[in-house]
Parts: structure tokens; sequence; C-alpha cells
């Protein structure tokens, strides 16, 4: 039997171990914004200044109303799409919990 040569190269990142995060903002027309990021600091300051999305830019200010933390990109992406597919109403009462 054959084995596998070992992966040769720069090693890849253990992206289980990446921290991400969710979130919500509430847009200045008062719709609401779901995203994820590595990094929270820095994607709310892209927001607030207009250079993160076409939807926020053209709802300023923008205020963060929501963020929970998990364990990696893969976890953002199907709790983002989770959230995205529930209504405004069941949105709101996931913010106030």
């Amino acid at each position: 039997m054959a084995h596998a040569a070992p992966a040769r190269g720069k090693p890849k990142t253990d992206l289980r171990k990446a921290q991400a995060f969710v979130y919500m903002l509430r847009c200045g027309d008062g719709s609401l914004y779901c995203g994820w990021t590595t990094d929270l600091a820095r994607r709310l300051r892209q927001h607030e200044q207009g250079e993160a999305s076409r939807y926020t830019r053209s709802r300023p200010p923008v205020e963060l109303a929501w963020c929970k933390e998990v364990a990696s990109r893969s976890e953002a992406l199907r709790e983002e799409a989770r959230i995205k597919a529930l209504s405004r109403a069941q949105k709101l009462v996931l913010i106030r919990a």
C-alpha cells in the first residue's frame, strides 16, 4: 500500500482554533445588518467609516446591537446564515436576549 508523502511548504493554520464573531448592527434607518468577522473592533470601525459594506454605508450611523463569539470562521458563517434567515421580529428577540 502506498503512503501519501508529507505535505511540504507552509503549514496550514488550524482554523478550528480561530476566533470569529457574528454581529448585528442597528442602522440609522432602523434596519438591522448581520455580518461576521475575525476582528470585531476593526470591522466596527470600517462600518462607522463607510468602508465595510454598501448596505451600512448608505444607512449611517451604525451601532452594535448584538454580537456572539464563536470558535471558527465556518461556525460564524453558519450562524450568520441562520440569523439572516430569521424574521425581523426574531432578530429583535435575539438582540434583547
